[in-house]
C-alpha cells in the first residue's frame, strides 16, 4: 500500500509518499480501504518529534480515517453491527495516512447519513476529544457558558457546534476579525479577538461579571492565570494541549475561593475500551445531530495524500478555519 512516511523529524517536507506492507486486521479489529484521512495538530507534533508514538501503534501519522470495511474480525464486527462493505470512520492511534488502515472495531462509527468520506474523515479526532473532555470530564450542562480557546481550529469548530446543539452558551476566541466572524457563523454567541482584546476581561463582561462555567483550552502557559480569573464559581478548566507552554503561574487562592476544577487529558494513549465508550456516546448523542444538520463538518481544504507536506504547512500557518483532509484515489 501507499502511505505517507515521516522520513526524519523536521519541517513539512520530511513527509514522503512511500510503500508499506498491507496491514492485517487482528482480533477485535477491521481493515479499512481509506478514502480520506483527517489532518490534526498531533500529526504535526509527531512529525517534529514532539509527540511520541504510543507503544504498539503504527509510526505512520494520522489519527482519523474514513472509508470502506474490506476485512476484519467477523465476530467483533457482527457484534458491533458492521459488515464488509460498510462505510465507516474511525479514530486510530496511528497509521491513518495510508491507503489501508487497521482500526479497533470499537473505535469505528458508521458514516453519518448524508456525509461523504471527506466530511466523515474530519469527525473522529475532534469529536472524540471534545466529547470526552467537555461533556464527560467537566460535565458541561445545557444553560451553562463555555469558553472555547481557538474557535476556528478543528477542535474549536467542533466544540462550538456541539455545545450549542446541546444547549450551552458559547464564547469563542480567535486571532482575527475574520475568524471571529466565522465563529459567530458557526453558532457562537460571542467571539473575542484575542489579539486586540483581553479574553478574560471580555468574558467577564459578556457574563455580567459572573464568569464562564467551562473553558476548553489548547494553549495553557500564561493563559491559565487569566482563565482562573474569568471562571465562575464552581467553574471547570480542561486543558487538552500546551501550545503556549507547559508552565503556568496562577492565583491558587482564587481556585479555593471559587471552588474551581483544573483538569486535562490526552486521548491517544488511552485503551481501546475507553475510546469505544466515547464512540458509543457519540453515536447515541451526537450522530443524530450531525444527520439532522445541527452539527456540520467544516472542511477548509483537501489535498491529495501525495501533498501531505503542503497540508502540514497550511496547518502550521494557522490560516485555516476548520479541518484539513487528505484524499486517496
Amino acid at each position: 500500500m501507499k502511505a505517507v512516511e515521516i522520513t526524519s523529524y523536521g519541517p513539512p517536507d520530511v513527509l514522503r509518499l512511500g510503500e508499506r506492507p498491507d496491514p492485517v486486521a487482528g482480533a477485535g479489529e477491521l481493515l479499512i480501504r481509506v478514502a480520506a484521512s483527517g489532518v490534526n495538530r498531533p500529526d504535526v507534533l509527531q512529525r517534529t518529534g514532539n509527540y511520541p508514538v504510543p507503544p504498539g501503534a503504527s509510526d505512520i501519522p494520522g489519527l482519523e480515517v474514513a472509508g470502506e470495511i474490506i476485512a476484519g474480525d467477523a465476530a467483533a464486527m457482527a457484534a458491533a453491527g458492521f459488515k464488509v462493505g460498510d462505510r465507516v470512520c474511525a479514530l486510530v492511534a496511528g497509521g491513518g495516512y495510508a491507503e489501508l488502515c487497521v482500526a479497533p472495531v470499537g473505535q469505528c462509527l458508521p458514516v453519518p447519513n448524508g456525509l461523504g468520506d471527506v466530511e466523515a474523515a474530519s469527525l473522529p479526532e475532534t469529536f472524540f476529544t471534545v466529547w470526552t473532555n467537555v461533556f464527560d470530564r467537566v460535565r458541561l450542562q445545557a444553560g451553562e457558558t463555555l469558553l472555547v480557546q481557538g474557535g476556528t481550529s478543528g477542535i474549536g469548530v467542533t466544540a462550538i457546534q456541539m455545545a450549542k446543539a446541546l444547549g450551552a452558551t458559547v464564547i469563542a476566541t480567535a486571532g482575527s476579525d475574520e475568524k471571529c466572524q466565522a465563529c459567530l457563523e458557526l453558532g457562537a454567541d460571542h467571539a473575542i479577538n484575542y489579539k486586540t482584546q483581553d479574553f478574560a476581561v471580555e468574558a467577564k463582561k459578556l457574563t455580567d461579571g459572573k464568569g464562564v462555567d467551562v473553558i476548553l483550552d489548547m494553549v495553557a502557559g500564561s493563559y491559565v492565570a487569566r482563565e482562573v480569573e474569568c471562571l465562575a464559581e464552581d467553574g471547570r478548566l480542561v486543558i487538552i494541549a500546551v501550545q503556549g507552554g507547559i508552565k503556568a503561574e496562577f492565583n491558587a487562592g482564587m481556585v479555593l475561593r471559587k471552588r474551581l476544577v483544573i483538569t486535562g487529558s490526552t486521548l491517544r494513549p488511552r485503551p481501546v475500551a475507553f475510546k469505544a465508550a466515547i464512540a458509543r456516546s457519540l453515536e447515541k448523542n451526537v450522530w443524530p445531530l450531525v444527520e439532522r444538520g445541527a452539527i456540520k463538518p467544516v472542511i477548509y481544504k483537501t489535498f491529495p495524500a501525495a501533498q501531505a507536506a503542503q497540508a502540514h504547512a497550511l496547518m502550521e500557518s494557522n490560516q485555516h478555519i476548520g479541518k484539513i483532509v487528505l484524499t486517496w484515489s
